[in-house]
Parts: C-alpha cells; structure tokens; sequence
C-alpha cells in the first residue's frame, strides 16, 4: 500500500470521525450534566436529517442554509422532552430512566416510519455536492464541509461551556447539582439547557450528514453505537474528550475497514470499544 493510499484513507477516516464527534458532545454533555445515557439521541439526528431533507425538497432552501433553524428546531425538541419526559425521571432509578429514553427512542423512530414511510431519501445537488483533488488526494465536498461544520460546532460547544457564565452554570450544574443549587443555579433550567444543546448538537451533525448519507427512520441507530464507543473512549462527560476519540474512532472504523474488510468495521469498532472499558473505563479524559 502506498503512503498516499494510506494518507488518503487516513484523512477519510478523520472527516467522518469529526461528525462522530459532534454526536458524541451532544451525548456527552447530557451525560455529563444528568447522568443519564440518552438512547434517544439517534432519533436527534434523524430529525435533523429530515428537516434539512424536507426544507430542501418542499422550499429548495440548501442545507447549509436552513442549519439556524433546525438547530432551533432540535433545540426545542430536546427542552421539549427533557420538560415532558425526562424532568419526571431526573431521581427515578436508572433502570427507570434507561426504559424510558429506550422508548423514546422506540417513539421517534416509529412516528417517523409513520410519517415518512422507510424510504431512502438523499438531498441532491446541494451547494457542496462535487470532490476536489489537493496534492493527489481526492475529498468529496459534502464531507469536507461536513467536517468544518463539525469542527465549528464542537469549537462553539467548548467556547460556550468554559467561556460563558452560563456555560459556568452547567459546569457547576454538572460536577455537583446539590452545591449549584446553594448556589442559586436552577438545576431543572441547566439540565433543560443541556439536553436543548445536546438536541441542537446531533441536529448539525444530521443536517451535515444529509449532503452526503441517505436519510431514512433508522438511520440514528448506524451513529449511535459509535457515538457510545466515542463517549466511553473520550470520556463521559468530556467534550474535548468527545471531539479527539471521534477522530480516533473514525481513523480506526475507515482504516481497519480498509486493512482487514469493510464488513469487519463495525466489528474492529466494538473491539476498541471493549479495549478501552477494560483498560481504562473513565476513558482518555474522564475522571477517575
């Protein structure tokens, strides 16, 4: 194999671990501030993907164009839910609270399989559609500019939570609930805020994905096992260490793929995945 093969296979690996970064902050940031494991988070981005696929179908509105408001959109919809569902099991036990982001999971994906039928659709000719050649390499546009997007996205997650005083609010929020509130921070409004921007998060990566993946009801489902592989090796909790083992991942997903077989992928994932909870289960990042 040559070193530009490999390179190439290398950088490919990276754009797509960028976008299961961003998943994983979104994950990790509800984690973090609530100790809950969304299994619901798929569903995120599937709405994400259909939002941007319905505006362009029915409006002719780009991607790219309507990110503003399906982060909006996907901002909503998490407060929505943490409001609705998930403020009633915040000290319910965790069996209780896994059952019930379970079946929100199960309810997103059937109302769309209800609405949408389980077709395969995919949003065509959009501002980024075409490759381009840099140094002998070939990049397809949508996952160059999916890429960007991520990494933007994932910069403003971080600026937001250490720059911010309400990035302060949830931090505090996060590292002990009963302390924040001493303090005056409303807990319910932090883990409103939390699940709000962990929604808006996989709400980008599924506008982002949309130029270039099919969009279908199930589609959550392909991200979500890698985005817990991402969230375990990087850390709960961790958004840089989110964004650094979604490179991992995607480098190690792309290139065992095409070392060892395509098919063998997911496989080689899952393996990292074991490797990482027997050695070192708070992760590259988290706590101890």
């Amino acid at each position: 194999m040559s070193g530009e093969i490999l390179l190439q296979t290398v950088l490919s690996g990276v754009l797509i671990g960028l976008i299961y970064a961003l998943v994983a902050v979104g994950l990790t940031m509800i984690y973090g501030v609530m100790d809950i494991v969304n299994f619901a988070h798929g569903e995120f981005l599937m709405f994400g993907m259909y939002s941007s696929f319905w505006l362009f179908a029915l409006y002719a509105l780009d991607p790219l164009a309507t990110l503003p408001l399906t982060i909006l959109l996907l901002f909503a919809l998490g407060i929505g839910v943490y409001q609705t569902v998930i403020r009633r099991i915040v000290n319910a036990p965790m069996l209780s609270q896994i059952f019930s982001t379970f079946g929100l999971m199960i309810l997103f994906r059937g109302i769309a399989q209800f609405l949408w039928k389980p077709d395969f659709r995919t949003v065509e000719n959009s501002l980024v559609s075409g490759k381009i050649v840099l140094f002998g390499l070939h990049f397809g546009v949508p996952q160059v500019a999916a890429g960007a997007g991520a990494i933007l996205a994932t910069g403003a997650v971080w600026w937001f939570i250490n720059r911010t005083r309400l990035g302060a609010a949830l931090e505090a929020t996060a590292q002990d609930k009963e302390a924040a509130q001493l303090m005056g921070i409303p807990s319910h409004r932090m883990f409103a805020l939390a699940w709000g921007i962990g929604a808006a998060c996989a709400g980008v990566a599924g506008v982002l994905l949309s130029t270039f993946f099919p969009i279908f009801p199930e589609v959550g489902a392909t991200f979500i096992l890698i985005a817990f592989v991402v969230v375990a090796l990087g850390g709960f909790g961790s958004v840089t260490g989110a964004f650094s083992a979604g490179i991992i991942v995607g480098v190690v997903e792309v290139l065992g793929g095409f070392l060892i077989g395509p098919e063998y992928k997911l496989a080689i994932v899952l393996g990292l995945f074991l490797l990482v909870l027997l050695l070192r289960p708070q992760g590259l990042m988290g706590r101890a």
